[in-house]
């Protein structure tokens, strides 16, 4: 029995691999270009959306609600797949007014409020030299590790 054609999809595989890993680096790159031309990570922006002083904030997270709204729309009606084949499949949420929302809120905005950087966002600012942004990412990946130990013990 030939084991070539075990090693050959493995080959395929690793470079299919590589080639996603590429591709993600490059559209990460890419974010992060638009992010620092539209000054969506300027302390500055963040500060006058927080103070209400100024409109451009809230137009551009409005622009990425209406384009993840259409993209949703259109990956349900024309039954999208992975690049591996399978089916999207965008579970439906139940949305409520509860304290849990009202905390989870609370806590994101005081977060990026303090830290002035959404998470997303921090990566790009690494990049563009606010070396500061490291302390902030460290302290995301801690919160997120904590709730992760907590989450069986919280209520939801």
């Amino acid at each position: 029995m030939s084991t070539a054609p075990a090693k050959a999809d493995h080959d395929t595989t690793r470079s299919r691999g590589s080639a996603t890993w590429l591709a993600y680096l490059f559209l990460g790159i890419c974010f992060g270009i638009t992010l620092t031309q539209s000054e969506v990570l300027s302390w500055f922006r963040i500060q006058e959306m927080f103070r209400f002083q100024s409109l451009r904030m809230y137009e551009i997270i409005a622009s990425a609600i209406a384009v993840a709204a259409v993209s949703v729309t259109l990956i349900k009606k024309l039954g999208l797949k992975t690049v591996s084949g399978e089916p999207i499949a965008i579970s439906p949420k139940t949305m409520g007014l509860g304290v849990r929302y009202a905390a989870g809120g609370t806590i994101f905005g005081l977060g990026w409020a303090l830290a002035g950087a959404c998470p997303g966002p921090m990566f790009a600012l690494v990049g563009n030299g606010v070396s500061v942004m490291i302390v902030a990412i460290g302290s995301a990946l801690a919160g997120t590790w904590l709730y992760g130990l907590l989450r069986p013990r919280l209520p939801h």
